[in-house]
């Protein structure tokens, strides 16, 4: 198979990570990141495009032969660019990973995802939806409910949009401000009350053709921003792959309670899904409920999960975006993955933005991905609440986190943060088990 020309859309953590894997391939030609930042300029061309510029995205494939275009982020599969591809004869030919609009409602709208689990049963959570102008009722629902309470915004809320509380009065407060709009927008004009899952935490990860797919390496991430799990979710502050307690007798349940039935019932809907299903999922003694999906790789999960896999990802890419994934397999590298985010002091609240990094010369045992970055005369400058993340590898994760926190301990900026926690818990977890 010749070199392909590669769109990458996206700026994060996560397409740093893609593109690191991508320019591996042997099928790679020419690589362009719309937008990128500051590390995916090491590895492609950078275009000033916006994600969701539908238009010039369009535009910019057919001016430079683009022969697959790989979609990093939700925002753009959520407001429909596959479909916008599609409707343009020119376009439509081009091969991209990522669902159309229908396939994305499964991360752009919780309330269609559950709906979704319940029609297709695949374990979930109880959960009953509340709409704007239905506050009363929601509070008199969360007066009946047992702490802790859930809350989930339908809409995209860049990872923030769950709020967990065991205070009754804190989630009235909550789900008032939230269906008034004032809290996520119009995100948060629909809200999800949830049954709390009691059980550990882990994100499994699928690429499929819509019929056919391969299990990416598991990865578990940690969302809140301080130690011991402590303080508001983000969009990530770390994660972990593989997952000590994602064993094979739990990973055939998830299999066949969970991905077989997500395939088969988006293919009974009529959704041609070509590209990540990302399920994040709670182990509840040993069985596993899904808590979300999202239509897209994982930040920071795909800085564990791309070091994992030893395939030619362009391969496997072509073949999703194609729907010829049967006779495709995975490779996974036994050795274990640590990634602790460095993010800007503030974040996820306000933060500063321009401070220059030092000492990103300096690290040769640790993989760095860069998420919020970009270069001005010569210097890397902060440009987004999470910053970097350090991926460290090894054997056993004890050592992958000494690689990983090796690396971070060269890094500088004014105000870094970061948790110093990462990957512990699954150190104790591996200990008692």
């Amino acid at each position: 198979m010749k070199p392909l020309n590669i769109l990458l859309i996206g700026n994060g953590g996560r397409e740093h990570a893609l593109a690191w894997k991508i320019k591996q391939s042997s099928i790679c030609g020419t690589l362009y990141t719309a937008p990128g930042n500051a590390g995916t300029a090491a590895l492609a061309q950078n275009l000033q495009l916006a994600v969701d510029d539908f238009e010039k995205l369009g535009l910019f494939c057919k001016q430079n032969d683009i022969e697959l275009v790989v979609v990093g982020p939700e925002l753009p599969l959520v407001k429909g660019l596959r479909d916008y591809f599609e409707g343009d004869p020119d376009l439509k030919k081009i091969p991209l990973v990522g669902p159309g609009k229908a396939g994305a409602r499964l991360e752009g709208s919780k309330d269609f995802s559950k709906q979704f689990m319940l029609r297709h049963h695949i374990p979930t959570a109880k959960s009953k939806t509340f709409h704007t102008g239905e506050t009363e009722q929601a509070l008199a629902y969360i007066n009946q409910c047992k702490a802790p309470i859930v809350l989930k915004a339908d809409g995209l809320a860049a990872g923030k949009g769950v709020i967990i509380t065991e205070d009754k009065e804190e989630a009235g407060r909550e789900i008032t401000a939230m269906l008034s709009g004032d809290k996520f927008g119009e995100a948060g004009k629909k809200v999800l009350i949830e049954e709390f899952l009691k059980g550990i935490e882990l994100s499994v990860f699928v690429l499929t053709d819509g019929t056919h797919y391969v299990i990416l390496p598991e990865a578990k991430d940690y969302k809140r921003i301080g130690d011991g799990d402590t303080g508001p979710n983000t969009g990530g502050m770390g994660a972990v792959s593989p997952v000590a307690f994602a064993d094979m007798a739990f990973m055939q349940k998830v299999e066949e309670r969970v991905i077989k039935p997500t395939i088969r019932g988006l293919r009974q809907e009529g959704i041609d899904y070509r590209g990540f299903i990302f399920i994040g999922l709670m182990n509840v003694g040993g069985n596993p409920y899904v808590i979300e999906y999202n239509v897209r790789m994982g930040d920071p999960e795909t800085q564990v999960v791309m070091p994992r896999i030893k395939n030619d990802l362009v391969e496997l890419l072509f073949a999703a975006a194609t729907g010829n994934m049967k006779n495709h397999t995975i490779e996974i590298d036994q050795q274990c993955a640590v990634t602790v985010v460095m993010a800007s002091g503030g974040y996820p609240g306000d933060f500063e933005k321009g401070k220059v990094i030092s000492g990103l010369n300096t690290i040769n045992d640790a993989l760095v991905f860069h998420a919020g970055t970009k270069t001005e005369f010569n210097n890397v400058l902060t440009n987004g609440g999470r910053v970097l993340t350090i991926t460290g590898m090894n054997k056993d994760i004890a050592t992958a986190r000494q690689k990983a926190y090796a690396g971070v301990a060269r890094l500088n900026w004014e105000g870094v943060y970061f948790r110093k926690d990462i990957g512990l818990d699954l150190l104790t977890y591996q200990k008692i088990n």
